[in-house]
């Protein structure tokens, strides 16, 4: 069973920053890619970033040059820092990893960008 815990969301102004963490625990074997999707109000989960174990990575338009993803494979732990902040990327952001061909989700944790 794999096991996320995600935490760095909260209430930032536009124009802020904000970092995120995925830390995965549990019996993992062959951890792959790690990403990040979000839900805004009213609309589809949409992927923001992944990144493979070799760290190929992979951003939405909306987010490029604003949004940088990065990993520790050694801790298990996904990063997602989020620089520029708009408030369309208000939403709650769930973390997944893929085990073994299986993907595991977080609970999700809420970002709150005010104008």
């Amino acid at each position: 069973q794999v096991q996320l815990a995600e935490s760095g969301g909260g209430l930032v102004q536009a124009g802020g920053s904000l970092r995120l963490s995925c830390a995965a625990s549990g019996t993992i074997f062959g951890l792959n890619a790690m990403g990040w999707y979000r839900q805004a109000p009213g609309k589809q989960r949409e992927l923001v970033a992944s990144i493979t174990r070799g760290g190929s990575t992979t951003y939405a338009d909306s987010v490029k040059g604003r949004f940088t993803i990065s990993r520790d494979n050694a801790k298990k732990t996904a990063y997602l820092q989020m620089d520029s902040l708009k408030p369309e990327d208000t939403a709650v952001y769930y973390c997944n990893v893929m085990v073994m061909g299986v993907p595991y989700w977080g609970k999700g944790t809420l970002v709150t960008v005010s104008s």
